[in-house]
């Protein structure tokens, strides 16, 4: 299990920022390609580095691509994850690598290179992987390449692909500040550098050659998410699935909260909910009975929203917070939120109450209906929660005033929705990323996060910058 709080999150970025990511979702066959024809001589096909940067939101038991070279539907270069190691292999087979390390955090963002240099004598060295910034050097597999074989990146009707060409083995995730360098061998520190007062590997601006038939994604043009930023046009011409409602502000500078959907079991029965669209939206589990799930960051001081919408009218379900400390309990997450006195709060769907404390009273005076935005808003100051329907606020509450709140325990907390219907599936928005149709274009008071309706004042999106400036 990973949560994420505020010791974890440094400070505010002073220097590079990066402002997009694109979600790639496998359900939906996402993916990028840049078709045969349009790719032409390399400027050494010896060598390549590949750097991207990707938040992991769903975990397969098979392949995932990240990156895929193919001829004619030929595997030629592959990518990615399989059983959440990393894997680099080529279709003739003579080379294969895999980490024993596994690389499960949905979490956090990780920087993943794959350096191809058939040129050098040592054969350890003519792939290597760095994740973070550093060499991964525990392998499973290492069939390393002859010396001077081409990569196989620029054979006769090659095409690049970010994904798996059909879409359906595509690692989902967020992918952000993707490099492709031909003929070029480069280091982690030509892309990031550890923050001297966390620790941390962060981003930083690349300032190098391309190369010919290099090519740089950043993802900020929402109109054409596969342009080419490098100054070479290596764009990628055929976007699959992929459209501007693919963009997010969910990034490696900027990390919002996803729902936890690392593998961690949420009940005590033997199947689990399932996570999809970026870590935001979540289906209930096959049988019937209460599950409780919470996402990657909680918050122990500071003012906090987001956003749910009921997917059913009279829908099974709560929408609120819990404390940390009960999620660990999986005996609490099979109970919904004021079942017990354990500090867990929520309005239900099905008759609009609040339930606290092991008792349901008050809240909107009627069920909720399928398509309301719940706004949720807790202040971890005055230790109070808010709940609106459609921006009214219920109870009168007056969150940005600090009255008519719902008390709740002086410990940190945690999001939660508990779902009691089986395969009900619940879309929500933390500001980073969302598959809302509403219109979601308000932002935070920090100017941050992508909301339907505006966060009252002073209550911020959960993201890591806002976590770092408060102090949540």
């Amino acid at each position: 299990m990973s949560l994420i709080d505020s010791t974890a999150i440094p400070a505010a970025a002073t220097g590079y920022d990066v402002d997009n990511s694109c979600k790639f979702e496998k359900d939906n066959s996402e993916r990028l390609a840049r078709s045969y024809g349009n790719i032409g001589t390399p400027t050494n096909a010896d060598k390549f580095t590949l750097s991207i940067w990707l938040k992991r939101t769903e975990l397969q038991p098979s392949g995932e691509d990240i990156f895929f070279c193919g001829n004619a539907g030929a595997v030629t270069t592959l990518f990615g994850f399989q059983n959440d190691v990393l894997k680099f292999r080529t279709n003739s087979g003579d080379t294969e690598i895999k980490t024993n390390r596994v690389f499960r955090d949905t979490a956090s963002w990780y920087h993943i290179m794959v350096v191809y240099d058939s040129t050098d004598s040592t054969e350890a060295n003519r792939v290597k992987f760095y994740v973070n910034g550093v060499q991964e050097t525990s392998l499973g597999t290492a069939n390393y390449p002859t010396q001077n074989a081409d990569s196989e990146m620029f054979e006769t009707n090659m095409s690049h692909y970010v994904g798996s060409p059909d879409g359906t083995q595509t690692a989902p995730g967020y992918y952000t500040e993707l490099y492709f360098l031909d003929g070029q061998v480069k280091q982690p520190t030509d892309f990031g550098e550890f923050d001297t007062d966390s620790g941390i590997w962060i981003p930083k601006a690349y300032d190098g050659s391309f190369g010919d038939e290099g090519y740089y994604l950043d993802f900020e043009d929402g109109s054409n998410l596969g342009l080419d930023v490098s100054g070479n046009s290596n764009n990628f011409n055929a976007l699959y699935n992929i459209s501007a409602a693919d963009q997010s502000v969910d990034t490696c500078t900027n990390n919002f909260a996803t729902w936890l959907s690392d593998g961690t079991q949420f009940n005590i029965s033997t199947d689990n909910e399932t996570f999809k669209e970026g870590g935001t939206q979540f289906v209930n589990r096959a049988g019937t009975g209460w599950t409780a799930v919470y996402p990657t960051q909680s918050f122990a001081g500071g003012k906090w929203y987001m956003e749910v919408k009921v997917h059913s009218d009279n829908e099974l379900a709560m929408y609120g917070a819990m404390p940390v400390a009960r999620i660990n309990n999986l005996e609490r997450q099979n109970q919904y939120h004021g079942q017990d006195v354990d500090g867990s709060i929520g309005i239900y769907g099905d008759g609009g109450q609040i339930y606290y404390g092991t008792a349901g009273s008050g809240g909107s005076g009627s069920a909720l209906s399928a398509g309301d935005i719940i706004g949720l808003a807790i202040d971890m100051e005055n230790y109070k929660m808010y709940f609106a329907v459609n921006n009214t606020y219920v109870e009168s509450g007056n969150p940005a005033g600090n009255s008519n709140g719902r008390s709740i325990e002086q410990e940190p907390y945690v999001f939660s929705i508990a779902q009691y219907s089986p395969n009900t599936d619940t879309e929500t928005n933390f500001g980073g990323y969302t598959v809302f149709s509403n219109t979601h274009t308000n932002t935070d008071s920090n100017g941050r996060g992508q909301f339907v309706y505006q966060p009252p004042s002073g209550f911020l999106a959960l993201c890591s910058k806002n976590l770092g400036e408060t102090g949540g």
